[in-house]
C-alpha cells in the first residue's frame, strides 16, 4: 500500500512539473526602450579610446627609482616636490604592501635618466640613493616620429 501511494504521488508531480511551457509567440517578445543619449555616450568613450591609443606608446626605456618607504606622508611629500620641480616628466606612485615605491620619468636613453638623476640628487628632494631602472615607459607618438627621423638622417 506504501509503495502503491508512494508511486502515486511520484506520478502525479512528475505529469504536473514541466520545466518549459509552450507559450504562444506573442508573449516571447521583448521591447527595450532606451535614452538615446547612451548611443552619444558610448561614441564619445570610443573616440576618446581611440585618440588615447594614438597618442601614447610603450617602449622599452628607464625610469628613475628614487624612494620605497612605508611613510605616506613622506612619499607624498617627495612626489608634490617632483612635481614642482620637473612638471614636464611623470611621477609614478605605487603601492605595493607595505611599501610605496616612487618611480620618476619616461626616459628612452640611460644617459638622460642618470642628468635627471644628478639633478635630482642636487636639489636634495631624496636623502637615499636613486637607481636607473629599465622598464616599458610611456612615448607620446610625436617624440616617436623624432626618433625615426633622426636615425634616418643618420642612416643618410
Amino acid at each position: 500500500m506504501k509503495t502503491f501511494l508512494f508511486f502515486i504521488l511520484m506520478n502525479g508531480l512528475l505529469i504536473t512539473a514541466t520545466a518549459q511551457m509552450n507559450l504562444p509567440d506573442s508573449l516571447g517578445v521583448v521591447t527595450v526602450h532606451k535614452d538615446p543619449r547612451i548611443e552619444i555616450l558610448g561614441k564619445k568613450m570610443a573616440d576618446y579610446n581611440e585618440s588615447l591609443a594614438d597618442k601614447l606608446h610603450s617602449m622599452r626605456g628607464y625610469r628613475l627609482m628614487l624612494l620605497s618607504t612605508n611613510d605616506r606622508a613622506k612619499a607624498l611629500q617627495v612626489r608634490t616636490q617632483l612635481l614642482q620641480y620637473f612638471p614636464e616628466q611623470e611621477v609614478y606612485m605605487v603601492f605595493q604592501s607595505p611599501f610605496i615605491k616612487i618611480k620618476f620619468g619616461n626616459f628612452l636613453e640611460k644617459s638622460e635618466a642618470e642628468d635627471y638623476r644628478k639633478q635630482i640628487t642636487s636639489i636634495g628632494v631624496v636623502s637615499g640613493n636613486i637607481y636607473v631602472l629599465p622598464e616599458m615607459v610611456e612615448v607620446k607618438a610625436e617624440k616617436i616620429a623624432q626618433l625615426q627621423e633622426a636615425k634616418l638622417l643618420e642612416s643618410n
